[in-house]
């Protein structure tokens, strides 16, 4: 068993998952997604686009775009809810939740799509 590949496989899923974790719940209901979980998915995602920096193959290059999507997304919309809670003066509302459970919505579809390429890629493999 190759442990790079398996931490490779263990942080894209992680990613996904938290993701999932924090996008589940009413669209504009702060109370159903969390700070802290936005900010493990997105620090999750990071180390996840960093362990795919060493794979030289298209398929690579493919999974590292889909990552790098996914961190912006969830840059932004990080950003975003900070920038309400600390600069706005109406503080984080449903509009600004669900302005940013849109954008972690988006880099879901990434991660989605970076986990189905993974899974392609191991039955190919298999054969």
């Amino acid at each position: 068993m190759n442990f790079e590949k398996v931490l490779f496989a263990f942080f894209i899923v992680l990613a996904l998952t938290l993701n999932f974790g924090f996008f589940l719940g009413d669209i504009d209901n702060p109370a159903h997604h969390d700070a802290m979980e936005l900010g493990a998915a997105l620090a999750v995602s990071l180390i996840a686009t960093v362990v795919k920096f060493g794979d030289r193959s298209q398929m690579g290059a493919v999974l590292l775009a889909t990552s790098l999507v996914a961190d912006l997304q969830l840059a932004v919309a990080a950003f975003i809810w900070a920038y309400a809670a600390y600069a706005m003066a109406g503080g984080v509302d449903s509009v600004i939740i669900a302005r940013v459970v849109s954008l972690s919505g988006g880099a879901l579809l990434a991660n989605m799509v970076s986990v189905t390429l993974l899974v392609a890629e191991t039955i190919i493999i298999r054969r």
